[in-house]
């Protein structure tokens, strides 16, 4: 069975303004005893793994909040309880992704390397931005000559895979300021970009200064401008488009992402992570307080999502296949629910063709470059 592990690791040095994860700083003392927990339930749930006779995972993402934010002996000790309690399963086989996601500004060579030294063979460093003024408009705590240097860095060190994460409308962004960004970003060479709209989400300080007037973002016709600049520029220096938000260079995709798109399993560790297992969802209680205390008690620390109906299930497997390039494949739907997707979705999939959304052929159903546009409009009438 192909699966994979996420951990989620709850801190960070400063949350950003746009950020709504559960993150946020900690003492040292703080993240010490979380890692005491998060090591044990990693342990308790190798071991029931074991009993059940299940293979290792394919991949394992570490995310967050910040993992770097962590004292890199604390976040080393992480990967070695995930080394003897998960990834010991049974023998080695096909080499693992093993990705740990960066911040620029928590890292120096001494810290990269003992990653590298652990096993960790991607990075994903949150960029965001090269641009000095937009990175403080956002509350990002490093600067762009940082983001550049965390990069050569990790590349200097020897990561076959180092993914940058760069974001568009952002406060004070302009068309051209995206462009010179993304040419920076380009002139790294990283084997990896993901690309995100901003989302304003409510609760955040972003929100409320938003609100308040005291920051404009770019009009929806800026925005929409520099999201068709991205989707057309990238492919065209030899990134392609395997995902809505995200372009690599061929052979460089996020495996462990891609299994979250092709319905593949997953388990996670830590306070708020999300889990996905023989078709149930659940997640972990989202206060790290709690579940501190929880675990050296062994009491429940999960809570079940909405209950996966047969309905729900069909809907979240089209719409997720359909973020990708790839698309839905219809044979693998009607192995996995028994009936063809023209008899559940055949209304749907019509009309979304018709509005240049969808296109199909005998095994695939795919967005359109247009559908990728306004792909939650599609997502929608699936559900």
């Amino acid at each position: 069975m192909s699966w994979g592990v996420y951990v989620h690791i709850p801190f960070c040095r400063r949350k950003c303004w746009y950020c709504d994860f559960v993150s946020a700083p900690g003492t040292r003392g703080q993240m010490t005893a979380y890692v005491k927990a998060l090591q044990r339930e990693i342990k308790i749930e190798g071991r029931r793994l074991r009993e059940r006779g299940v293979t290792p995972p394919r991949t394992v993402y570490l995310g967050g909040g910040t993992p770097t934010a962590l004292p890199v002996n604390l976040l080393l000790s992480v990967i070695e309880s995930l080394r003897e309690d998960i990834l010991a399963l049974t023998a080695e086989g096909e080499e693992r992704e093993f990705t740990v996601e960066v911040n620029p500004g928590t890292v120096d060579a001494s810290y990269l390397a003992q990653l590298k030294k652990a096993g960790v063979n991607r990075l994903s460093l949150g960029v965001q931005s090269f641009d000095d003024g937009i990175l403080q408009n956002i509350g990002r705590i490093h600067c762009g000559e940082e983001a550049a240097e965390a990069v050569t860095l990790a590349q200097k060190l020897g990561f076959p895979e180092v993914s940058l994460d760069l974001m568009y409308a952002l406060p004070g962004q302009s068309l051209d300021v995206l462009q010179k960004d993304v040419a920076r970003a380009l002139s790294l060479a990283p084997t990896h970009l993901s690309v995100y709209g901003l989302q304003v989400e409510e609760g955040t300080p972003l929100f409320q200064q938003v609100a308040d007037g005291k920051i404009i973002l770019p009009s929806e016709d800026e925005a929409e401008a520099m999201y068709d600049y991205l989707t057309n520029f990238l492919p065209s220096q030899g990134y392609s488009r395997y995902e809505i938000s995200n372009f690599a260079l061929p052979g460089h995709e996020s495996r462990h992402n891609m299994g979250y798109w092709q319905d593949a399993s997953y388990i996670g560790f830590g306070a708020a992570a999300h889990s996905y297992w023989q078709g149930e969802r659940y997640q972990n209680t989202a206060d790290v307080g709690a579940y501190i205390a929880a675990i050296p008690q062994d009491e429940p620390i999960r809570e079940p999502e909405e209950v996966m109906t047969r309905e729900i299930a069909m809907a979240e497997f089209c719409f997720l296949a359909l973020r990708t390039a790839q698309g839905l494949d219809k044979e693998r739907f009607r192995h996995k629910f028994g009936v063809s997707l023209a008899e559940v979705y055949g209304e749907v999939i019509n009309g979304n063709k018709n509005k240049g959304l969808l296109v199909e052929n005998e095994n695939f159903c795919r967005l359109t470059p247009l559908g990728m546009k306004y792909g939650n409009m599609v997502f929608a009438d699936f559900c």
